[in-house]
Parts: structure tokens; sequence; C-alpha cells
């Protein structure tokens, strides 16, 4: 099934709703090396309210997201069960879930107020970039959009967003060790559109660091095949310990790079990123 895409979204201004609102949700453990920039991100995005959701951080988290201005909850840890509780507290029409070492560029709540004019479009994602300079990267990025749009299931690090009503309807994330993401879009896309909007939403690369780059990507490609053969996640999670532990966020942070900004000015990709 294939989602749809509108290059052009981001140039149509003027026909965006200006009163959807948008509650920005960020699950988080361990993360204050990037939760400042990601909440900040989403505001400078025209985040409506930022929500972080901490799963027992022991480490300055809780005081950064404060510092950003971000409302700070806390909830049992995994990151489906943290953003669904997230999403219990938030008041906008548009749930935008946001993992803690992705931020947004500037023009991603302009993107997600103009897709939505479309009343059969009812959820989304962005393209991504992922902050390295590494020519694999642009593979993977490239890659990753291509998955998203013909297999119509994007990942949670691309900046999935719905509508709230939707969410509701779908039932929220499934509290699962692992692919809580996958398996709640297959339900939206049941439902209605969804939409690959060019963001893009910045990515740490630590994952395939940590990995390495064939090696992280296999494993995803072989938990979506595993996963349409009918084994369950938390099956899947006895043999994938240690994505299993990045789903119930286990943070190792690295500094980032490309699109690093001062965390006190407004964090953004570069320009050659859009």
């Amino acid at each position: 099934m294939l989602l749809d895409t509108d290059p052009y979204v981001e140039s149509i201004e003027s026909k965006a709703d200006p009163g959807l609102t948008i509650s920005v949700i960020i699950p988080m453990l361990n993360e204050a090396n990037n939760i400042e920039r990601s909440v900040r991100s989403a505001w400078a995005a025209g985040a409506s309210e930022v929500l972080v959701v901490d799963g027992g951080s022991q480490d300055r988290s809780v005081q950064s997201a404060e510092a950003a201005g971000a409302k700070v909850y806390r909830s049992v840890r995994g990151r489906g069960a943290q953003q669904n509780y997230g999403a219990t507290h938030a008041s906008g029409d548009v749930l935008l879930f946001l993992h803690a070492d992705n931020w947004l560029a500037p023009v991603c709540g302009q993107q997600i107020r103009e897709a939505l004019r479309r009343s059969d479009v009812i959820a989304g994602a962005f393209h991504q970039r992922i902050n390295s300079d590494n020519w694999r990267y642009r593979l993977l990025e490239h890659g990753n959009a291509l998955r998203a749009r013909f297999w119509g299931v994007p990942y949670g690090d691309q900046g999935i967003f719905v509508r709230r009503s939707e969410f509701e309807n779908a039932g929220g994330f499934p509290e699962i060790a692992l692919m809580e993401d996958l398996m709640l879009m297959r339900t939206i896309r049941e439902i209605g559109k969804v939409m690959l909007l060019p963001g893009p939403v910045c990515v740490s690369p630590r994952r395939w660091e940590q990995e390495g780059v064939i090696r992280q990507t296999l494993r995803n490609w072989c938990l979506i095949v595993f996963r349409k053969l009918g084994i369950s996640p938390n099956r899947l999670a006895h043999f994938y310990p240690t994505h299993c532990q990045e789903t119930m966020l286990t943070s190792e942070v690295n500094t980032p790079n490309e699109c690093r900004k001062d965390i006190n000015a407004t964090p953004q990709c570069s320009a050659s990123d859009r």
C-alpha cells in the first residue's frame, strides 16, 4: 500500500490551517545531552505544547526538558507505554511522536497543517536527514523513504503524526517490547490515508554507529519480514535483545555534528537538508 506524498506541501503556506493545534510527545530515558534540542525544535516547528514522558532517567534529562519549556510526566518504562501516557495528557488536535534524539526542521508544523487540510488524510511522517556526512546515510535515507512509501508503514524515528481522534480510534500504541510504531501505523492506514512529508526530521546516527549501517539495516528489515510471517513482537524481542533495549529507551549519546546548532538557538537542519 502506497503512502501519499506531496513534495510541494511546504511551499503552499497560505492554505495551512492555523487553528490546528499540535501536541508533540517525546518519550525519554537518560537523554540529557539531546532532549533540550529536541524540545526546542518542536517549539520552533510550531508545536502548541510539548510533553516529555520520562521512563526513569538517572541523569539531568528532566531538568533539561523543563528548561526548554516542556511539560514533563513520569510513567512506566517502554516507548509504547510512555507515548500512550503522553497522549492521555495532550490537548492538541494532532499528536506528533518524536524520539528524544531526533529534532524537527522548523517547516514541519506547517507541513502537517497543510497536509491535514485534506479530510481523507489522518496521519503521516517525514523524510529523514541522518546527522552524518557519511554517504551511506544518504542511501539509507532514500531507502527508508522508499520503504515507508511502498510498504505504507513509516518508522517511529520519522516523526509519526496522527489526528488525535484517529489515534484514539486505533487504540494507541500497543505496549509491547518492540515494533509498536509499525503495528500502530498498520492499523492507522486501514482507517485513512497516510502522507510522507518532506520535513526533514533530523535523526541521530548513534544506532548505526554502534551496530554498523549494514547490520542495523538488515536487522530492521528482518524484524519486518519475521513480523509479516506472524512471529509476535514479544517473541522477536528474545532474538533481538539490543533492539529491544532501544525500544525500552536505553540510550548512549553521541555528539551530533552536521545538523548541530547552538542549543540556545533555533534548532533546524541546514538548507541543503530540506
